[in-house]
């Protein structure tokens, strides 16, 4: 099976601006995600998605392989579903890592890739990990049925401890396994009533109907969304086990 990784990055960043472009042990952070990426074991080629020549220029510096987008993009996964389409090589899934990633682990891609691949009937497939503190609305929160399918994502508390505490909570790790054809449905289809109201993008694929599943995943990553994470970024990096192998 052929995989293709993109990765969508933007200069419009309003909580953290310019994020993509940010310094962190001397690489842009949206090269930290490419670099990463290109550890996979899996991964047949890895592209960035944006509408931004700044990025282009940046990542093209670091010999990071890049494609001009729309910047009319209402999100990440539109903004990657118009990468696929301009690919002339077929590919049997599309591997969404989000750009504002500088920590995201290959391993982490790598078992979502062999989970995919072995749950083809699946549309998207979407890894979570264990968090103990959920108030914040930065992360994306994840319930799941018993058969491991997405049942719903907030950026509230979910599921809410009326009777009683859960010892754990699942969040939406941003490393996502598209199917083409279900990447191709989303992109067709108009923002929904839900995807709205949460801002959140992977409710349009439950909301028309799409499967997602989801891998349970051990360790950590964070995106940098405002000043703390990147902070902790820099922090972390200079002690990162992947980093000497791409610094």
């Amino acid at each position: 099976m052929k995989v293709l990784g993109l990765i969508p990055s933007r200069m419009g960043s309003k909580r953290l601006p310019a994020k993509a472009l940010l310094p962190i042990s001397g690489l842009p952070l949206v090269v930290h995600t490419y670099r990463r990426a290109n550890l996979s074991k899996f991964i047949d080629k890895i592209l960035i998605c944006t509408d931004s020549n700044k990025i282009v220029k940046a990542a093209k510096k670091h010999k990071c392989n890049t494609i001009m987008t729309s910047p009319y993009h209402l999100n990440g996964t539109e903004r990657i579903a118009e990468a696929f389409i301009k690919q002339t090589k077929k590919y049997d899934l599309v591997i969404d890592i989000q750009g504002d990633e500088p920590l995201i682990s290959p391993y982490h891609i790598d078992e979502i890739i062999k989970f995919h691949k072995k749950n083809k009937d699946v549309d998207i497939i979407l890894p979570t990990l264990k968090i103990k503190l959920p108030d914040n609305p930065n992360l994306i929160k994840v319930t799941v049925n018993k058969k491991n399918e997405v049942l719903y994502l907030s950026r509230s508390k979910i599921p809410y401890e009326a009777k009683s505490k859960s010892n754990f909570f699942l969040k939406h790790l941003s490393i996502i396994s598209f199917k083409p054809e279900a990447l191709l449905k989303f992109a067709k289809a108009k923002p929904t009533n839900l995807e709205k109201i949460e801002d959140i993008e992977l409710l349009r694929a439950l909301e028309i109907g799409l499967t997602i599943k989801t891998i349970s995943l051990k360790g950590d990553s964070f995106s940098v969304d405002v000043a703390e994470d990147y902070k902790r970024a820099k922090s972390q990096m200079s002690k990162d086990r992947f980093f000497k192998f791409y610094k």
